[in-house]
């Protein structure tokens, strides 16, 4: 089963930037989007062979989710069941026979960390929602979750150890979240690659120099993570300051 997971940095940009294309050439079972920055009724987006689940922020213009299955799932689930973290578009859920399919894009923190102690609160329920869905039967969960784990997930560490996707909060959160029973797929496969991120500012040719940030993840249940076969991220790929990741896995 191939897995992708994107953020598009608003879909509809990212549509004249070559979203088709890649969709279509990459033939994913399952494709999630963050930031989709629209509600579905703004952009006409459908494929042949795919169902769509959008959850949009009440803001227009901000934040958001969307997946495309070419399996029809069991049930859908927008949000984690909490009003004041279901505002802003940033979960789905599909429940599939075999696992759950989970999509999410993290508050950032913000440039003076104003949402840091909101993130707290954030990153604590959502590990209390995946863990309840893993009571059940497998998650897989993927998205843009604006942290690098490690000093090895970012081009500097160094000089961005306050910085908004860097502070020790939000990376002890991710720690917590991978020892309460859960897998990052690609350092599960590949523990020492350096130098491969998700994420580039737009400034100062970040890209182009790969001054980069490895901050979009497929995360799994540790009890599935022997069935992972490869975990890619395609720095090949424009069209946003994210670049899709991929998680092939035998399920």
């Amino acid at each position: 089963m191939k897995l992708i997971s994107w953020n598009v940095n608003g879909i509809r940009a990212c549509l004249e930037k070559g979203f088709k294309e890649f969709f279509q050439k990459i033939d994913a079972d399952i494709f999630c989007i963050q930031e989709t920055k629209c509600q579905p009724e703004q952009v006409d987006l459908e494929f042949e062979g795919y169902k769509s689940y959008w959850n949009s922020a009440q803001k227009k213009g901000y934040s958001g989710t969307a997946i495309f299955t070419k399996q029809e799932p069991i049930s859908v689930t927008y949000g984690i069941g909490i009003e004041e973290h279901d505002q802003e578009g940033r979960v789905i859920t599909l429940e599939f026979d075999k696992f759950y399919m989970v999509t999410i894009y993290t508050p950032n923190s913000k440039r003076e960390l104003e949402r840091l102690e909101y993130r707290q609160i954030w990153e604590d329920e959502v590990r209390k929602y995946l863990l309840k869905l893993n009571e059940t039967k497998p998650v897989i969960m993927c998205g843009d979750l604006n942290v690098a784990h490690k000093e090895i997930d970012l081009k500097n560490p160094k000089t961005n150890r306050r910085s908004a996707g860097f502070t020790d909060e939000e990376r002890n959160k991710m720690t917590e979240l991978l020892e309460a029973g859960f897998t990052d797929t690609f350092r599960y496969l590949y523990p020492d690659k350096e130098e491969i991120y998700s994420w580039w500012s737009y400034m100062r040719k970040a890209r182009e120099k790969n001054v980069g940030w490895r901050i979009d993840y497929f995360i799994t249940s540790k009890e599935i993570e022997n069935k992972i076969q490869e975990a890619k991220i395609h720095t090949e790929i424009l069209g946003s300051d994210h670049c899709p990741v991929e998680l092939d896995i035998e399920i």
